[in-house]
C-alpha cells in the first residue's frame, strides 16, 4: 500500500502494542460469504441498521472493498469531493449513501458473487501490507496518518461489524468465533485515548476497561502530561483510579453505538472513580 505522505513517523506508542489483524481478513470474508449464501429471499429486505436493509448493508460492503482497492493498490485518486464546508462525518454518509442508493438495482445474487471476488482480492491486499507504514488516519483513535496495523485493523472491525448487522437483523446471535471478536474488541479499544482527551486528571492516573471471556481482556490508559495523549503503552498499576468490567457483548455494541453509554453502565460493575469511569464509557469506535 502506498504510504502517507508524511517527513517521519510520528510516535504512535501510546496506542498500545501492534495489533496484527492481516491473518483474519481472509476468515472474515469467508464469513461473511457464507451468511449471505444462507439469507432466505425475505431476509434481504429486513432492517439491518436505520434506514438500511441487509442489502444494502451488503452494497455498502462492496463498496467499501472497491474503495480500498483503489486507493491503495491501484492508486486511484478520482471519486466524490468534499462539498463547501462539508465534515469529514457528513462526507462520509453522503458518499456511502449515494452508494447505496446506486445499488438498489442490483441483486442480492450479484451482489454475493461480486463481494465474494472483490472481497477476496481485499483479503490479499491486506495480507501483503506493512504493519509500520503509515497509512490513512483513524479519526475515532485520534490519529492521522495512522500506522498501517491500526488501519487495517479498523478495517477488519468494518467488515465484522457489519456482519453482524446482518446476523441480528435475521435472527442470527453475534457470532462467538473469539479469534475475531478478540481482535474487533483489541482494536475497539485503541479509542480509549481519544476518549479520555479531555477527561481531567492527575498525571499517571489510570483507568482500566476489562471485558470478561475468552475474547477479552484488559486496556489501561495512563493521564498524561500537559503535552501527550492518555496512553495505552504504560504498565497498570495494581488498583487503577477506575475499573470497568463489561461483558464482550455490551463492549462491542457500546463502541459502535448498538448500545448508548447510559445502558451499557447499568450492565457495567464499576471500582473506583465513577467519573473517570463514565468518561471512559463514552467510548465510540467509528465515524458518527
Amino acid at each position: 500500500m502506498a504510504p502517507h505522505p508524511a517527513a517521519a513517523p510520528p510516535d504512535d506508542s501510546w496506542l498500545g502494542p501492534p495489533i496484527d489483524a492481516r491473518p483474519f481478513f481472509a476468515p472474515e470474508h469467508t464469513a461473511l460469504i457464507t451468511t449471505l449464501r444462507a439469507l432466505a429471499p425475505a431476509d434481504w429486505a429486513r432492517e439491518a441498521v436505520p434506514g438500511w436493509s441487509v442489502r444494502d448493508v451488503a452494497a455498502h460492503l462492496l463498496g467499501d472493498c472497491y474503495g480500498r482497492l483503489a486507493r491503495h493498490r491501484d492508486g486511484h485518486q478520482e471519486g466524490p469531493a468534499f462539498a463547501p464546508g462539508e465534515t469529514l462525518e457528513a462526507y462520509i454518509h453522503r458518499v456511502n449513501q449515494e452508494w447505496v442508493d446506486a445499488h438498489r438495482r442490483v441483486s442480492p445474487a450479484a451482489l454475493t458473487d461480486t463481494l465474494e471476488l472483490v472481497g477476496g482480492q481485499v483479503a490479499r491486499l491486506f495480507e501483503g501490507t506493512d504493519p509500520a507504514a503509515l497509512s490513512i488516519g483513524v479519526s475515532w483513535a485520534g490519529v492521522d496518518p495512522a500506522p498501517m496495523w491500526l488501519d487495517s485493523a479498523r478495517e477488519l472491525t468494518e467488515y465484522w461489524t457489519h456482519r453482524q448487522q446482518i446476523r441480528h437483523a435475521t435472527g442470527q446471535d453475534t457470532d462467538p468465533d473469539p479469534r475475531l471478536l478478540s481482535v474487533v474488541l483489541d482494536t475497539f479499544l485503541r479509542a480509549l485515548p481519544h476518549t479520555l482527551r479531555d477527561t481531567p486528571a492527575p498525571v499517571g492516573i489510570q483507568v482500566q476497561v476489562c471485558v470478561a471471556g475468552p475474547a477479552g481482556g484488559t486496556w489501561t490508559a495512563t493521564a498524561p502530561t500537559a503535552e501527550g495523549n492518555w496512553s495505552l503503552a504504560e504498565p497498570p498499576v495494581a488498583r487503577p483510579s477506575a475499573l470497568v468490567h463489561l461483558d464482550a457483548e455490551t463492549a462491542w455494541r457500546l463502541c459502535v453505538r448498538g448500545i448508548e453509554p447510559a445502558d451499557a453502565l447499568t450492565r457495567a460493575r464499576i471500582d473506583g472513580d465513577a467519573r473517570l469511569a463514565e468518561a471512559a464509557c463514552q467510548i465510540v469506535s467509528i465515524v458518527r
